[in-house]
């Protein structure tokens, strides 16, 4: 799985600390602390970058760090608390596939996925990856 570490400012304003992603336009986080807007940093980069990647949006190239410090301060002139990188693993595409497979095989796949509470696809996808690591 790819990794990438994002440029992320943080702002004092009027209710706590807000995070932005000057790479990731609409990309925000908010917290009452400091280590709170951190955290919430993480997770709003997770998911801001899981649905970019589900909806085929293209991925922009993060700021190298020795850059960061380049980018202009919030023109509202909330005061900068810090800068800092945030990691995100970037998920995979999952791509649409037409399979055929024996009526049978399909009726015994479907039986053991949902006595696990996956579906086909998960189910199928969690074998191959098994069969890969032995291969």
């Amino acid at each position: 799985m790819e990794v990438r570490h994002y440029g992320a400012i943080m702002y004092r304003g009027s209710e706590g600390i807000w995070v932005g992603f000057p790479d990731i336009p609409g990309c925000v986080s908010f917290g009452k602390t400091i280590q709170e807007a951190a955290i919430q940093a993480d997770e709003a980069l997770s998911g801001h970058v899981a649905l970019m990647v589900r909806d085929h949006d293209p991925l922009p190239i993060p700021t190298p760090l020795d850059r960061l410090n380049e980018i202009a301060p919030d023109p509202e002139g909330s005061e900068e608390v810090g800068r800092f990188l945030v990691k995100v693993e970037i998920p995979d595409r999952w791509v649409r596939i037409n399979l055929s497979m024996a009526e049978t095989l399909v009726a015994r796949v479907d039986h053991a996925a949902k006595s696990l509470g996956m579906s086909r696809s998960g189910y199928l996808s969690e074998a191959a990856r098994r069969m890969l690591e032995v291969a």
